[in-house]
């Protein structure tokens, strides 16, 4: 039986090289954080909502009017007690989200959870704030 995922097990991950690739976004690679993160939490939905997102303009249709995110940029995701979800994506915590995905239904284990997206000039590398 596996034990639930927490997020004392989120912050066990504070950065080394390994890297994954998204299979369709190809720019975008993630940590073993996130990797662990998608697999416990059965959550590579997660992964690709992100990924498609960066892949598919959103990022960059935001960066015309904040550069910031195309640098860096902070997603979030918010499990309300009904069980549904909000993602949403920032270029800064005090500023509005350029993102926001609701999700009706999730059985994501956490209540919350962050990944960041830093661009490292050929990449986007997903990573958790302990990662940093």
């Amino acid at each position: 039986m596996n034990t639930p995922l927490t997020h004392a097990d989120l912050r066990q991950f504070t950065g080394d090289l390994d890297r994954f690739r998204h299979p369709l976004a190809r720019g975008v690679i993630y940590t073993p954080g996130v990797q662990y993160l998608a697999e416990r939490a059965g959550a590579y939905w997660l992964i690709d909502e992100i990924a498609l997102a960066i892949a598919g303009g959103d990022v960059a249709r935001a960066g015309q009017s904040d550069d910031r995110v195309l640098s860096l940029h902070f997603w979030k995701l918010e499990v309300r007690e009904d069980r549904s979800a909000e993602l949403t994506a920032r270029a800064d915590s005090d500023v509005p989200s350029f993102f926001s995905r609701r999700i009706p239904w999730t059985d994501f284990p956490l209540d919350h959870v962050d990944v960041w997206a830093g661009y490292d000039g050929q990449h986007w590398t997903l990573y958790l704030p302990s990662e940093h």
